[in-house]
């Protein structure tokens, strides 16, 4: 999803109807009770997933609603209520078991232990096992730069990236996340996955009838696929692969996404002794859909313990600023840094609300309907 990059345009290029942010919040809410989540824990699952929109990240925003939450809630495979158990605890490291609950209320709730943690102690590293979808890794990071800290982390996945040489999907999409506060409006937040592309991304692609760009994604006969719907057929029987960060094979150094992502694929299972690569595939011996047992990881560390946050803010900045004024290449007049455009998709959002695709209509009407919830949205006539 290209992310809005001139606040000052005169024609909005959004073809699609916007729905209001409490609108299609309230709503997610509603439907998240109907299905068994209580309340509270659904505030917190849906305001993830505007989040993902207000920053322009429409592969895990409302889009993955229906077909990543709901569905997997009323298939089984994903337990409403979050039981989040601590398993081991010391004063600047925690394990936690969410029981194929809701990942995102698990990993709110570790979060906020941690940011507790590290303001106490200086820094603070917990991972969680027994999980499920958390959400962008970024909503995590940015609690902690909300509250003046750096935030780091990663979660494993169901097997897509192939490593390099290889066309078997056996690694997750894993990001690695970063936010840091700065002195400007917003913090430093690098949110991506450590493959070219991933899932939700092709989900997007498909739903909205678009190819898979050329050289994202590998066949098991070595070649680029480019139709989105065959691709997440074949993602799923292991006929297809995504390329690792830098793409396929060595020229373009993809060994380097692929190392990344196997250093997230340790972190999120090796510290809380949870199963890796093909045992997350979410398939049981038999076919059957079973919990995926994800795990996630976050470190949060104070600056306040080094020499302050408000030098590590203006230095930040600094780097930041230094970075945007550089020399622009011919026909770019704007270098960006991480971070930024997420924060001009929700200056330019905020007050419009989230635009949404007839795919996802369509769902939201079959869920108000099926659960006879009282909404009518701006894009029925």
């Amino acid at each position: 999803m290209a992310q809005i990059t001139d606040l000052n345009m005169t024609h909005d290029p959004e073809t699609r109807p916007y729905v209001p942010w409490d609108l299609i919040g309230n709503f997610m809410v509603d439907v998240f009770k109907a299905v068994g989540v209580p309340e509270e824990d659904a505030k917190i699952c849906a305001d993830v997933l505007m989040e993902s929109d207000r920053r322009g990240i429409e592969s895990h925003g409302c889009n993955r609603f229906k077909p990543i939450y709901i569905d997997r809630i009323n298939a089984g495979i994903q337990n409403p209520v979050t039981e989040y158990e601590i398993v081991k605890e010391t004063p600047t490291t925690l394990v936690a078991d969410a029981h194929d609950g809701m990942g995102m209320v698990a990993s709110y709730k570790c979060m906020k232990s941690l940011i507790e943690k590290a303001k106490t102690y200086g820094m603070a590293m917990g991972a969680i096992r027994n999980s499920t979808h958390y959400g962008i890794a970024g909503y995590w990071a940015t609690m902690a730069s909300d509250e003046g800290l750096i935030g780091i982390t990663g979660t494993n996945a169901r097997p897509s990236i192939a490593p390099t040489f290889g066309v078997e999907n056996m690694l997750g999409t894993n990001p690695l996340t970063i936010a840091m506060p700065t002195d400007e409006d917003f913090p430093f937040c690098l949110d991506c996955a450590t493959s070219i592309t991933q899932r939700g991304k092709i989900e997007f692609y498909a739903r909205s009838g678009m190819p898979t760009p050329a050289g994202m994604v590998i066949g098991s006969d070595g070649s680029a696929m480019t139709d989105s719907d065959q691709i997440l057929v074949d993602l799923t029987k292991g006929k297809a692969a995504l390329a690792p960060l830098g793409g396929i094979g060595e020229e373009l150094a993809g060994y380097k996404g692929y190392g990344y992502a196997t250093v997230v694929e340790i972190l999120s299972a090796a510290l809380q002794a949870g199963p890796f690569l093909k045992a997350l595939t979410g398939v049981g011996p038999n076919g059957e859909k079973q919990p995926y047992h994800l795990g996630h990881f976050f470190i949060v560390i104070d600056p306040e313990a080094f020499l302050g946050q408000e030098t590590f803010r203006k230095i930040t900045g600094d780097i930041l600023r230094e970075l945007r004024a550089s020399k622009k290449a011919p026909g770019h007049d704007r270098i960006f840094t991480p971070g930024e455009k997420a924060h001009m998709t929700w200056l330019w959002r905020k007050d419009r609300g989230v635009p949404v695709g007839e795919a996802v209509q369509k769902e939201f009407i079959a869920l108000r309907d099926k659960y006879d919830l009282p909404y009518k949205f701006p894009f029925e006539s």
